[in-house]
């Protein structure tokens, strides 16, 4: 029997949509507002879900306290009130668009967690505009 557990979190950071192989005005034509060479920031909503079978000795799927020091570590203390384009190494060379940031954020937490358990990452960049990995 799988049951699926979720961890809510948020964080701010500031980016600049960019893409190096293109000049400014194709940045501009595709990218907008997001392309402002000053930045811009958003109040990040992240939702992590976890599922697994229940563990019989415990009654968890994975243990929230566990799961909650790992997105601080190895999530929030990495972006949280962060340039992304110039305060992280990810996305030095990674245009930080909520596809890209929610891949990366799910490359760090699967490295923490037991394979048998399957993670899904929910990255809401705005109230209507969110994303999900992966899809399956």
């Amino acid at each position: 029997m799988k049951v699926a557990v979720y961890r809510k979190e948020h964080f701010n950071a500031a980016h600049r949509l960019y893409n190096q192989a293109w000049d400014d005005a194709k940045n501009q034509e595709v990218f907008g507002l997001c392309n402002n060479p000053n930045f811009h920031g958003h109040n990040y909503e992240l939702v992590i879900r976890v599922c697994g079978e229940i563990d019989p000795d415990t009654g968890y799927v994975i243990d929230m306290k566990y799961l909650s020091q790992v997105v601080k570590e190895k999530v929030l203390k990495r972006f949280d009130h962060k340039n992304l384009n110039l305060d992280t190494q990810e996305f030095k060379h990674l245009n930080p668009t909520a596809e890209n940031i929610a891949v990366v954020i799910w490359d760090l937490l699967r490295k923490e967690l037991r394979e048998d358990l399957d993670l899904k990452i929910y990255l809401y960049e705005t109230e209507r505009n969110y994303v999900e990995y992966p899809v399956q």
